[in-house]
């Protein structure tokens, strides 16, 4: 009779097709393999830890534990350092008119910078300034700024305000200039986050145009009116007739 834990090739195939039953495993394999999982059930979960705490626990981890951790530090540093460097903002500044090259026309490279000239004595600027310090938080990947308005242009006129620019490699690539191109005076967060992401300047997660429901009963009173004008300019001419 064919022993089933034999060492050949055609058992092996036998075993492949389910005809001899599976090699059992030597006692000293088996050991073997329990012993190895002991070892890692006593391995801290080291992926969990922080970089501080890895530091602390280094002593408690055998040299492969360290080679490992070793690895998992490095990767560990680069996702902070990337994150470091994309949320390098975070909040909105006060800048003057003399930092205005610099910090905005002369920001580093591929950054979108947005900056809002305000004067504190138009309630809408104080509105928008409270609106991008929540944006400047939730996107700090760009940067926000703003500056009184008489520090960067003289003579500016209060119809103007409030003035948002939106630059990015030295250009303007956005501005919205007064209360009626900001938003109007009951502007909410969302719709100022929702006209900043539509020029590129933050990556919203809004699905849709907030005021959607209320561009759509616009667009619906202009083609209702075009309309009726339509219908009574042909009434006219036929009246004439």
């Amino acid at each position: 009779m064919q022993d089933p834990n034999e060492d050949t090739e055609w058992n092996d195939i036998l075993r492949d097709f389910g005809i001899l039953p599976p090699k059992e495993e030597s006692k000293d394999e088996i050991e073997e393999m329990v012993l190895r999982l002991q070892k890692e059930a006593m391995v801290k979960p080291f992926e969990k830890m922080t970089l501080a705490q890895l530091k602390e626990a280094e002593d408690e981890f055998d040299e492969e534990d360290m080679q490992a951790i070793e690895t998992y530090r490095k990767k560990r540093l680069q996702e902070w350092k990337a994150l470091k460097k994309k949320q390098k903002f975070g909040e909105l500044r006060e800048i003057s008119g003399n930092q205005y090259v610099n910090e905005v026309t002369n920001a580093e490279e591929d950054v979108w910078v947005i900056i809002h000239l305000y004067r504190s004595s138009i309630p809408m600027c104080l509105l928008v300034n409270q609106h991008l310090s929540l944006l400047a938080r939730k996107f700090p990947e760009t940067k926000f700024v703003k500056a009184i308005v008489n520090s960067c242009i003289q003579h500016y006129h209060d119809n103007c305000l409030p003035t948002i620019f939106v630059y990015k490699n030295g250009q303007i690539e956005a501005k919205f200039i007064g209360i009626i191109e900001c938003g109007g005076i009951n502007l909410k967060l969302e719709e100022l986050e929702w006209k900043l992401a539509e020029v590129g300047a933050i990556q919203t997660d809004l699905e849709e145009n907030p005021r959607k429901d209320i561009v759509d009963m616009m667009v619906s009173s202009i083609r209702n009116t075009s309309i009726h004008d339509d219908s009574d300019s042909s009434n006219s001419d036929n009246d004439t007739k």
